[in-house]
């Protein structure tokens, strides 16, 4: 074979290159169609599961927490605050103070004590510079008579010694005699959270920012102490879930023992929603 023989069958061509390009920039485009529709419905169904994993953890926070209220201070009455926020006392323990001799008898009234002996299992109490609190009686169902320390209210400041404890010393200002119960039960209140509220923040109207996600957020907010007459606060607050377009919170009171609070949850992401709804049982019986 000549060496020119040789030369000519080495290598490609320039136009062969050229169509093989061309050929695999169509089969390409072929392929990107096709998948262009799985890919996106994966991307579609990752976004719905993130949104709903997001509401349905921050629900259920809620839920929780709600179930442990003291009875009958759930309220959603404020002002500027109507079906957006929710709040209330949640408990930590509780048990029964002792009524009868012998011990110390818890009493009531003008002149009432301030010490009571635990009927059963010892409470870890927190004293010093954020004590816990205790609640005994509730049972007005307007919800502010659990926020009042004074002589008409029924929240007390705990002030006896940190640890397991079988007797509570309290604040000396008596207790109401209302506040005395056939039950002989009382609430414990954790003095690091001290009333907790839950409120839809920026959701008026559902717009969505230029990304079309939600600009809302739903907002847990604690430690800030005690109002007789409830307020939206503003310090303390952590961020449950973002990206919410609609949020609305309801409390019905169908009979004295039991409350309902409902929650309705709106998020969304690019243009795509995802909405849950719960209704979380409140127990009232004081």
């Amino acid at each position: 074979m000549s060496t020119s023989n040789r030369y000519r069958q080495a290598g490609f061509t320039l136009v062969e290159m050229i169509m093989v390009v061309v050929i695999t920039g169509i089969i390409g485009g072929m392929v990107a169609v096709f998948l262009k529709a799985p890919i996106q419905q994966y991307m579609d169904v990752a976004r719905r599961a993130e949104l709903t994993d997001i509401a349905d953890t921050a629900i259920r926070r809620m839920a929780r927490d709600v179930r442990t209220a003291v009875p009958n201070s759930v309220r959603i009455a404020a002002v500027g605050c109507a079906q957006k926020c929710v709040e209330f006392l949640p408990t930590k323990d509780g048990g029964r103070y002792r009524a009868d001799t012998p011990g110390n008898v818890l009493t009531f009234g003008t002149g009432g004590g301030n010490i009571f002996d635990i009927v059963g299992t010892a409470i870890n109490f927190t004293a010093g510079a954020a004590p816990d609190y205790i609640v005994i009686g509730s049972t007005q169902s307007d919800g502010n008579p659990p926020y009042d320390p004074s002589t008409a209210g029924i929240l007390r400041a705990y002030t006896g010694a940190a640890g397991l404890q079988t007797t509570v010393n309290f604040t000396a200002t008596a207790l109401p005699t209302t506040a005395a119960l056939p039950s002989h039960r009382f609430d414990v209140v954790d003095g690091a959270q001290r009333a907790v509220t839950y409120v839809c923040e920026g959701t008026q109207g559902g717009v969505l920012d230029a990304n079309q996600n939600g600009q809302g957020k739903l907002m847990r907010y604690s430690n800030y102490g005690f109002n007789l007459v409830q307020v939206l606060p503003t310090v303390g607050g952590a961020i449950l879930a973002d990206k919410v377009s609609a949020c609305t919170i309801d409390y019905d009171i169908p009979n004295q023992r039991f409350g309902l609070v409902a929650v309705r949850l709106t998020l969304t992401s690019g243009g795509e929603s995802v909405s849950l709804y719960n209704e979380i049982h409140v127990n009232n019986a004081p």
